[in-house]
């Protein structure tokens, strides 16, 4: 490894600090009524781009599609327009919605189609990448890596064709926690699907087996320490796994992650300030 780390922040680590979500937002809908889970908030989402330049010194930005108030062409070129001016790139757009294995064939369909309009609202925002999960199959079917496969296959060409990069994550979906069948489904796409490896993510004493498995094929990382009782950060425990991350040569985006309340920010600077230092010792 050579330089420091590429650094990115995801809007879920923000979410006390924006507030409103809109998870029901359709691809190309104008303004909905907020839900209101972690209050008012203090920065509206077209400010979260200076937020993250001025207050976290980082100049990548993932966003979660609940983040987005409207989906209508005028609003995300407005956030456009705020990412250029902070110089701050969208790296991800993180589709948390749809079942691309869906069992009911019609909506199946359904849900392939919308999750193509959040593609299509990704490429819009100039994302380089958009996450689409594994799907809700159950992992125990003697199918459930084509099944998966069969849909994701669909929205790599879709995403292919507007020139973003198609992910998954283990996170959510049953199947993507099973690490031997997760890379069964990478291997099935030759290292056209992405993958985004999440470290709060794992089945119940499977993390350092899921690390070991998962960390070489990471195009990013969701960087997520764990933290005690008093909200003290567990360092060792994370660095474990930066120091793993660095071992497998990952040169990808370290998205720094942090979802435990509080005064976000400054939390998300000890995260920083974590990730700098597991990548001063891989030097």
């Amino acid at each position: 490894m050579s330089g420091a780390p590429s650094l990115a922040v995801s809007s879920w680590s923000l979410h006390e600090t924006l507030g409103p979500m809109y998870p029901e937002l359709a691809p190309g809908a104008g303004p909905r009524a907020a839900q209101r889970p972690f209050g008012d908030g203090r920065c509206e989402l077209l400010g979260l781009p200076a937020l993250v330049r001025d207050e976290l010194g980082v100049a990548r930005l993932e966003l979660c599609h609940f983040h987005l108030p409207s989906s209508e062409p005028g609003y995300l070129d407005e956030l456009v327009a705020r990412l250029g001016d902070a110089g701050v790139a969208l790296t991800t757009l993180l589709v948390d919605a749809g079942d691309v294995t869906h069992p009911d064939p019609d909506e199946r369909r359904a849900q392939r189609a919308h999750l193509r309009g959040w593609i299509d609202v990704a490429a819009r925002l100039g994302a380089r990448r958009v996450r689409i999960t594994t799907g809700a199959v159950d992992p125990d079917a003697p199918d459930a890596v084509a099944q998966s496969a069969d849909g994701l296959a669909e929205l790599l060409e879709h995403a292919d064709e507007r020139g973003l990069a198609l992910l998954t994550e283990n996170w959510h979906d049953p199947l993507s926690l099973r690490p031997e069948l997760l890379l069964a489904l990478l291997d099935r796409f030759g290292g056209r699907l992405g993958l985004c490896v999440d470290f709060a993510n794992w089945l119940p004493g499977m993390k350092e087996a899921t690390m070991r498995a998962l960390l070489p094929r990471a195009a990013t990382i969701h960087a997520k320490a764990q933290y005690d009782a008093d909200g003290a950060l567990d360092a060792p425990e994370f660095q474990t796994w930066l120091r793993l991350a660095h071992a497998s040569g990952f040169a990808g985006d370290f998205v720094l992650i942090y979802a435990d309340g509080g005064d976000e920010p400054d939390a998300l600077l000890r995260v920083k300030e974590q990730v700098l230092l597991a990548a001063g010792d891989a030097l």
